[in-house]
């Protein structure tokens, strides 16, 4: 980063960081260990400089920042990365939208929010597939019927801006009964598929799945919240990312997944009504 956009963007979060501590000047630099005029010159439009390490230590450590937001390299002012157990993002007593997830999907409405998801698309699942799956994970019905309807209204948001990317072998594998939803029944399955393929319809453009060759691509499961953050579901837990390189990185690598669709968004919906005929087939075999 050239080193007038980085001073660009340390003095106005440090305006922003003196704002907000209702101190006056000689006050505030007082605090960080600086005097009024080194304050002042930090501050000053003309000026391209960067304080001391020292100093933006003090800056980060009196305000409870980071260095990496201070200095415009992550979007997020606490720490560039951290771990939260899923139960504290899924479950909330309010519903859905109390819960940490919803508040970076608020956080992130009028960007592009980008996902992978680990099997049906949370907003895409019928009532049927949210009871046979949380008998499966035990996970709440409640919370995650919420998150469902959450995720729905949020797609029906005119400033909404969302990408799904998912192997097409997932959606295959479903509609054949194989694996996880070896139990669940074909009248079930082909139902799922259907609300899928209306519900596709229904939210583009503002919602887009891809559907790209599981074979020749792999990726785990994530969501990727503008430029914002990223988390990355492991199970029980979400790895959280704030920095803005590693955001960048997985949105290159979400990018990679979408130029290896071979089923575009237009294409989603009829792919998903295919499927549901063959799912009954298979059920009535």
């Amino acid at each position: 980063m050239d080193k007038r956009d980085l001073s660009a963007i340390f003095r106005e979060r440090l305006k922003l960081l003196l704002t907000r501590s209702d101190l006056n000047q000689s006050a505030f630099a007082s605090a960080v260990g600086i005097d009024r005029s080194a304050l002042s010159q930090l501050l000053s439009s003309a000026s391209t400089r960067l304080p001391r390490a020292e100093t933006l230590l003090n800056i980060a450590a009196e305000f409870k920042v980071s260095l990496d937001w201070l200095l415009g390299l992550s979007q997020d002012e606490g720490v560039t990365g951290e771990i939260r157990e899923s139960l504290e993002i899924e479950e909330a007593p309010d519903g859905f939208d109390r819960t940490l997830l919803a508040k970076w999907f608020a956080e992130a409405a009028g960007t592009k929010i980008r996902y992978v998801p680990a099997g049906i698309p949370d907003l895409l699942r019928t009532h049927a597939l949210v009871d046979y799956e949380a008998n499966i994970t035990n996970r709440s019905r409640l919370a995650q019927a919420s998150e469902t309807q959450y995720r729905i209204e949020y797609n029906r948001r005119p400033e909404t801006d969302m990408e799904v990317c998912m192997p097409r072998h997932t959606l295959e594998i479903f509609a054949r009964g194989l694996g996880v939803w070896d139990r669940f029944p074909a009248a079930d399955r082909q139902q799922q598929l259907a609300h899928m393929a209306t519900l596709l319809d229904d939210l583009y453009p503002t919602f887009r799945l891809f559907l790209y060759d599981g074979r020749m691509r792999y990726s785990i499961p994530l969501t990727i919240f503008g430029p914002y953050r990223a988390a990355i579901y492991v199970g029980d837990m979400y790895v959280v990312l704030n920095a803005t390189q590693p955001v960048q990185a997985l949105t290159q690598h979400f990018d990679n997944l979408i130029r290896a669709a071979d089923i575009n968004p237009h294409e989603a919906a009829a792919f998903a009504r295919n499927l549901a005929g063959m799912s009954f087939a298979s059920g009535s075999a």
